[in-house]
């Protein structure tokens, strides 16, 4: 199967304390570590860029399912959490909380099927699945 579209995407310098950059210009962005890990925290990072990837891509598969559904959820919201982690061989692992705030005529059992049906159609949550822990939070 070809892919619908294709992403394009850049790093050099030093990685983490280097730039990123996309091959159609549209982001373009300097890397930093964050203070947390002993950096200058004066740039972004991949768990920011995948953060914000990850709430995006959730929230329009959300919104698919709810054009399905009839149901509205123009007011809804997605924030991502992810954590860097050590793993127990010396490398590092993500995690991923997804905060769902949905409008509050779905703050019950309908909201919750509808956020665990956008999590088996969202491209970043079918990625992951069964690699790093993703934690659903409807709010």
């Amino acid at each position: 199967m070809s892919a619908l579209y294709t992403a394009i995407a850049t790093a050099d310098g030093n990685g983490r304390n280097g730039r990123t950059r996309t091959n159609d210009g549209q982001l373009d962005v300097q890397l930093a570590f964050p203070k947390e890990l002993g950096g200058s925290g004066a740039g972004s990072n991949p768990e920011q860029l995948f953060a914000a990837g990850y709430a995006a891509c959730f929230s329009s598969a959300l919104g698919l399912i709810a054009g399905q559904k009839k149901l509205d959820v123009t007011d809804h919201s997605v924030t991502a959490e992810v954590g860097l982690n050590p793993t127990d061989n010396g490398g590092f692992g993500l995690s991923v909380t997804l905060r769902v705030e949905l409008p509050e005529a779905l703050q019950n059992d309908a909201g919750r099927e509808l956020v665990e049906a956008a999590h088996q159609v969202c491209p970043y949550s079918n990625a992951t699945r069964g690699n790093i822990p993703v934690e659903l939070v409807v709010e």
